[in-house]
């Protein structure tokens, strides 16, 4: 077995590892039969995962996780912010997974609960993030919360570890949510996450800040209008932080080059 090969059963020893441990906390799963699909297995154990609520579970489980996680995001790649050539003095924009972003910091598009998103497999930023940082963001976003005592309120921003992922920390704001027209309070509230974030995060020290496009997606917040929010609020606050626009979508990429390099 070359070491390739090896590698790759190491990883489903750990998964198949974790799933069982994770099963035997729901005892109305015990009977589940895992699938022999590594994609598949990947699906379950990303599943009990998301819908697992904030509580502590034991060093060894952890230790297996934290290790599966790293190796799952070297499998993808790592991108290194310093690698990308910034698009205006101290502005970077870069299309991909903002789970194998190597930087000071990513925001994470938060609900107010700020224990990210427990629907299986949902392919919001928040679960992603979540699933990626490994269970230890979820209780750690828990505590912070049961300290605050109240729902997080739009526009301002709190800071945790990033646990499993490449970057050092998380910034989780959560973003207006948009049910009819778009009003003058929904800008002044998108415009507050981006300037909460740079706040904290200019209190705490991070010197990078990789903005996803908050509120866009699942809060409906139009686009363009959204991305004409984010630049502007940056460009004004960002003072000495480098700051990266993260994009998924082709179209969210097209909005932001032809906003950047304009002034």
């Amino acid at each position: 077995m070359n070491v390739e090969a090896w590698e790759r059963q190491q990883q489903r020893n750990r998964r198949m590892a974790l799933i069982h441990t994770l099963l035997q906390e729901y005892p109305e799963y015990q009977n589940l039969a895992i699938p022999r699909d590594e994609e598949e297995q990947r699906r379950l154990l990303r599943s009990l995962m998301n819908i697992r609520p904030p509580r502590a579970i034991g060093e060894d489980f952890l230790k297996i996780q934290d290790r599966y996680l790293q190796e799952e995001s070297a499998a993808k790649g790592i991108t290194d912010y310093r690698t990308l050539s910034p698009i205006e003095p101290g502005i970077y924009l870069w299309q991909g997974d903002i789970t194998t972003l190597k930087c000071g910091a990513i925001v994470n598009a938060a609900n107010s609960g700020l224990t990210g998103c427990y629907v299986p497999c949902h392919r919001c930023i928040d679960n992603c993030i979540h699933t990626y940082a490994g269970v230890q963001l979820r209780l750690s976003c828990a505590e912070l919360m049961a300290r605050q005592g109240h729902e997080e309120p739009t526009g301002q921003a709190k800071c945790t570890p990033a646990f499993n992922l490449p970057c050092d920390y998380v910034l989780h704001t959560v973003g207006p949510i948009i049910y009819d027209a778009v009003t003058e309070r929904d800008k002044a509230l998108l415009a507050s996450c981006y300037r909460s974030c740079l706040e904290l995060a200019r209190d705490m020290g991070i010197r990078s800040v990789a903005f996803c496009c908050i509120s866009t997606g699942e809060f409906h917040f139009p686009n363009a209008l959204a991305a004409e929010i984010a630049v502007d609020t940056v460009r004004q606050y960002r003072g000495d932080i480098e700051v990266i626009f993260n994009v998924f979508k082709d179209a969210d990429n097209q909005i932001y080059r032809q906003l950047l390099g304009q002034h």
